[in-house]
């Protein structure tokens, strides 16, 4: 394929992925935050007027968990990141951007979330809010499409907060699995994530906003047991608190009419190859940052 793109955040979890999984395939660039300042608006546009890029995949985020920056240093950033890019959509074919499920508003959510529950509660908090702004702009937009995402997991994410790759790191510190709280996610495996990227690239879209999601629920409890089984640990299993924390589920049905059938992977054998790639770097792992 021919397609020339540009991956932001390549050196973060999700665009590390990108980055790894499509270099192969596709005319990729992936500069680091020296080579192209997403928050200098003049940088952006010269850089985006010497390439003329197909395709934009935006994976870059500010949040407050690695680096220690405040709420409004993450909702400035993401703004200003996203905004810079999108004054720029006619210097490129298409940009798809990615979303998260806290644009519906943290503290309403409610299963399987369609995409027009957005606007039926504004986030208070700052990260949510400001995917709440970047997915409206989006709905107007001539070629940006708003990617809403709940739980991706895969390697590279944060082991020391992400719970699945938290659990499996516990795990093989001879540590107790933790759950604060049971609760039911909608969790895709980033290998899927990327196949299903490489639709967007190919194809047109209808619609300007998609949840791209298993559109399955799983709960923690039992991840942390597949976790326990593939890894044959005889640790425990503890939860802070009884019951369930409202669900974190949305409803893929808008982007499979469109897509056709797609083949998710079990979560069996996505938890098993996550397992195997920690096992290999294990001696990375910290376990006083283990949260």
């Amino acid at each position: 394929m021919n397609e020339k793109i540009l991956v932001t955040g390549s050196g973060g979890f999700i665009g590390r992925n990108m980055a790894e999984k499509l270099r192969d395939r596709y005319r990729l660039y992936c500069p680091s935050s020296r080579e192209l300042d997403l928050l200098d608006e003049k940088a952006v546009q010269a850089y985006l007027e010497e390439h003329s890029f197909d395709v934009v995949i935006h994976c870059a985020n500010r949040n407050e968990t690695r680096k220690a920056i405040t709420p409004y240093d993450a909702l400035d950033g993401n703004l200003r990141m996203f905004f810079n890019l999108e004054r720029c959509h006619g210097l490129y074919g298409k940009m798809l951007y990615f979303g998260s499920g806290a644009e519906y508003d943290r503290r309403h959510y409610i299963p399987d979330m369609g995409e027009g529950y957005l606007g039926t509660h504004i986030p208070k908090d700052a990260y949510g809010f400001s995917k709440y702004i970047m997915a409206k702009s989006c709905e107007d937009s001539p070629n940006i499409y708003d990617l809403c995402l709940f739980g991706v997991y895969g390697k590279y994410e944060e082991w020391e907060r992400r719970f699945i790759s938290n659990a499996i790191c516990r795990g093989l510190k001879g540590m107790d699995i933790t759950i604060r709280q049971n609760v039911y996610f909608d969790y895709l495996w980033v290998e899927d994530l990327v196949r299903m990227i490489e639709w967007f690239v190919r194809e047109q879209p209808c619609h300007r906003r998609y949840n791209v999601c298993r559109g399955e629920r799983i709960d923690l409890y039992t991840l942390a047991g597949m976790v326990r089984e593939i890894l044959d640990l005889d640790c425990r299993i503890v939860v802070g608190q009884p019951g369930w924390k409202p669900e974190y589920t949305g409803s893929n049905h808008r982007l499979l009419k469109e897509m056709g059938t797609f083949a998710f992977t079990p979560y069996e054998e996505a938890v098993k190859a996550l397992c195997g790639y920690y096992r290999e770097h294990l001696g990375e792992i910290d376990e006083t940052k283990l949260v």
